[in-house]
């Protein structure tokens, strides 16, 4: 069996299928190009065949190096064979099987790409925005379009007039954040929800231990002999929800797509729904005084 059947995918409402697991690339500190590109061969040799990036990762144009050394290797035959979904044009490809409105927000033109400030994030115009992927879409540069860490009522907002609804929304999620309430409305609009961040990350400004120090899966873990990474990741998966990992190590990216031939019985995952809920990344980057969001309540509309 190729590497690739080894992951199940997803059919979105774009029409397109969609690989169930995928390989975030969004890292600090960031490693070197070549060494990127490296990893990102790895994850293709090991049977990862989606790849999430931005420019904003500093990971697009590795990435693109790394799908065209392994199709020189012969890892994969074709550009065809891997799902890139990305927010910005750097890949150096033709298309992008997915491009996203990655935050509800727009910053000063001066603003840096990171450790931007409140003050420089701007009204946005959510409409006009949407059109231009739309556009995107039409002119064949990507072949589905969606956003990422937009609340129930931005989604809302957007659907008065997508003539193109979005196919995906790519949010926060983990057993430490669960994302319920927004999770029901996406699946009654046939949205798909794509989850970053599915282990809690632990980063030097936001994240947290919530899922990796949890007893309810630590115990679980030890009861099913699987890794607590792997219990967390599986509660994803059948939560109906697409998963965006991040590993580069070679052995933890194989470990991480061995979720698929087990499962968590229903009172595992009773005991998983009462892990206590935290927002792992509270966007206060995005809010200031004299901005479009004054608290971080208003930038996620109270979802919870």
């Amino acid at each position: 069996m190729e590497p690739r059947n080894q992951i199940p995918g997803v059919l979105l409402s774009s029409g397109q299928e969609m690989p169930l697991v995928g390989m975030g690339t969004a890292t600090s500190p960031w490693p070197q190009p070549h060494h990127l590109t490296s990893i990102l061969v790895d994850a293709i040799e090991v049977g990862y065949r989606h790849f999430d990036t931005a420019a904003h990762y500093a990971s697009e144009e590795p990435l693109g190096r790394a799908v065209a050394e392994a199709v020189a290797r012969g890892l994969i035959k074709g550009r065809s064979e891997v799902f890139i979904t990305s927010k910005l044009w750097k890949l150096g490809m033709e298309y992008v099987e997915f491009y996203l409105v990655h935050w509800p927000v727009r910053l000063k033109k001066e603003a840096p790409d990171k450790d931007f400030r409140g003050e420089e994030v701007l009204p946005w115009d959510m409409k006009g925005t949407w059109e231009a992927m739309e556009e995107c879409c039409r002119l064949g540069l990507a072949k589905s379009i969606g956003v990422s860490n937009f609340s129930c009522k931005k989604l809302s907002q957007l659907l008065q007039y997508a003539a193109i609804p979005p196919a995906v929304n790519q949010v926060e999620m983990n057993a430490a954040w669960q994302q319920a309430k927004l999770r029901e409305f996406c699946r009654e609009k046939g949205i798909h929800v794509s989850a970053w961040s599915p282990l809690g990350a632990n980063g030097a400004f936001w994240g947290s231990l919530a899922v990796v120090e949890s007893p309810i899966l630590k115990e679980i873990s030890a009861a099913k002999g699987r890794s607590l990474a792997q219990v967390a990741l599986r509660w994803l998966h059948q939560q109906r929800v697409s998963i965006l990992v991040k590993s580069f190590s070679k052995e933890r990216m194989k470990e991480n797509l061995q979720i698929f031939d087990w499962e968590l019985n229903d009172d595992e995952l009773t005991k998983i729904e009462n892990i206590p809920q935290r927002r792992g990344f509270s966007g206060h980057w995005f809010v200031h005084p004299n901005g479009p969001y004054k608290s971080v309540e208003e930038l996620w509309d109270d979802d919870a």
